[in-house]
């Protein structure tokens, strides 16, 4: 991410081991992701879409290249660096929700502002703010066992969201929802884009949710090989998205 909030020239090449040998999960990705987009990564399994998100997400570390998040070189910065990097610059949607069980929808979206330091009060309030904005002013309470699969994926964005990163990253997002359920946590995700100017980079497999994104990167075998940007609004495909 560049300094005005897109990333910069990435050309990363991480690797993982298979049998005893190595395999490259990423190969000579040539990347510049800008401030606003709404990118969305497609392709088959295996195709490097959950690597590259981990590497733009200061997760995994390249074994060859570089990655520059807000004109800096990420690649060789402390485990602590890379902690306190995440904490402020980037909020993490994943398929799964990855709720803590015993905690209300509130304080799930207050742990990230703990990590930040901020004041007790102010994140009961940024809390409730948030999970207004996503529709749940009246599920604060509840812990995640007792809210629909959507509305903990609801309560997942409001916590990517609380210490107001200017990127979000989301891993398959409505993988895990039905169709209409998908396409209203699309809807979140656009708005977030659209009117707070945040920067969105989606994993996902389905097409109908990709195609709202204003980039689609196609990749397989860890190389991008097709590219489409969005030309004009698409008509909906959901009933409430």
């Amino acid at each position: 991410m560049n300094r005005d909030g897109g990333w910069g020239r990435n050309h990363a090449e991480p690797q993982r081991a298979k049998k005893g040998n190595r395999i490259n999960a990423i190969s000579e990705l040539d990347l510049r992701i800008e401030k606003g987009e709404f990118l969305a990564l497609l392709g088959p399994s295996g195709s490097g879409k959950t690597t590259l998100l981990n590497l733009l997400g200061c997760l995994d570390r390249p074994t060859s290249g570089r990655v520059f998040v807000d004109a800096m070189d990420v690649s060789e910065k402390s485990e602590n660096e890379l902690s306190a990097i995440r904490a402020r610059k980037i909020g993490f949607v994943f398929q799964s929700f990855n709720l803590m069980p015993m905690y209300s929808a509130a304080e799930n979206v207050e742990l990230p502002m703990m990590t930040t330091r901020v004041p007790r009060a102010q994140r009961r309030q940024r809390a409730a703010k948030l999970l207004g904005r996503v529709g749940l002013s009246g599920r604060m309470q509840h812990r995640p066992d007792e809210l629909s699969a959507g509305e903990q994926q609801r309560v997942a964005i409001a916590r990517a969201l609380a210490n107001n990163p200017p990127i979000i990253l989301a891993d398959e997002p409505t993988g895990n929802l039905d169709t209409r359920t998908g396409g209203e946590i699309i809807g979140i995700l656009r708005k977030l884009n659209r009117e707070s100017g945040t920067t969105i980079v989606m994993v996902t497999h389905d097409e109908r949710m990709a195609r709202y994104a204003t980039r689609r990167l196609y990749l397989k075998d860890g190389c991008i090989v097709r590219a489409i940007k969005r030309a004009a609004k698409p008509s909906s495909a959901f009933s409430s998205p």
